[in-house]
């Protein structure tokens, strides 16, 4: 299976410009040989959403969505979804114009800049889902789900082979308190390498509202050897192959993640919540 990171940057609140970058960045993918694309969080709207004057949520069934799916590969790409009731930071995966699987970010940074939750409600679900193909099952977890240890061993539990992480991480306000970079370099080759899958994580550039956006977007593989990488501060567009099933060969081969005792989770989770924890 062959992946495109597209490390791009966007517009705050211009969906119809950040859709035609979008649609360049597929087009170009494709002409790689690219099955599947990948943009990170909120590629077609920007993170600052607080600073929009105007709403320009979308639905995630919009034509101009599923009509980037039908160029050739599937699509992977962010945004700001519009409900009936709520909001939510929403990564969407489209394939031959259909709506796959959308996930809507779970953990919400509510902190010094980032105050996702004034602006959209977090999401209730984790799935792993089919990749169309036969090129196996995958999941999707926004940039700060990554950080939460449960959310990626729930994944693995269902299924996933594949982990993507769409992400819009920023340089450091302060790096001796909090280096980003070192973090998710941490992150991403512990997580491969424990829960034996692949992680592609797909980071913006750019500067928005104060913040600068590093890339550095990657793939790494279920040792947790970085594979593929893009460089830093800049737009790329980077292919990568990946055998996904190689997942299952090192899960065979050290069964780290294979006895889950799922009824041992589920027990000390209700007492810690019936103990007074996060229902």
């Amino acid at each position: 299976m062959r992946v495109a990171l597209a490390q791009t940057d966007c517009v705050l609140g211009a969906v119809d410009e950040n859709l035609a970058v979008a649609r360049d960045q597929v087009e170009q993918a494709v002409a790689q040989g690219a099955d599947l694309v990948v943009f990170p969080e909120l590629s077609l709207h920007g993170y600052h959403l607080g600073g929009l004057e105007r709403d320009t949520s979308v639905e995630t069934r919009d034509p101009r969505l599923l009509e980037l799916s039908t160029l050739g590969a599937d699509v992977l790409v962010g945004l700001h979804e519009h409900t009936a009731l709520r909001a939510y930071n929403t990564s969407a995966y489209y394939a031959a114009g259909q709506l796959l699987h959308a996930h809507r970010k779970l953990y919400l940074p509510n902190y010094l800049a980032w105050e996702e939750r004034k602006h959209v409600s977090p999401g209730q679900s984790l799935r792993a889902y089919d990749l169309p193909g036969g090129h196996g099952r995958a999941a999707t977890l926004v940039c700060n789900d990554a950080w939460q240890p449960v959310l990626p061993w729930l994944a693995v539990q269902d299924g996933a082979e594949v982990i993507v992480v769409p992400t819009n991480s920023a340089a450091s306000l302060d790096p001796e308190a909090m280096d980003t970079g070192l973090y998710w370099d941490t992150l991403l080759s512990y997580t491969a390498r424990m829960l034996q899958c692949w992680v592609v994580f797909v980071n913006r550039v750019g500067n928005e509202n104060g913040a600068t956006f590093w890339g550095g977007s990657r793939a790494v593989d279920p040792r947790g050897t970085v594979v593929a990488q893009a460089p830093k501060w800049e737009p790329a567009l980077v292919t990568v192959d990946i055998d996904v099933h190689e997942a299952r060969r090192q899960r065979r081969a050290v069964p780290l993640v294979a006895e889950a005792r799922l009824g041992l989770v589920d027990r000390e989770v209700r007492r810690l919540i019936d103990e007074g924890g996060d229902s």
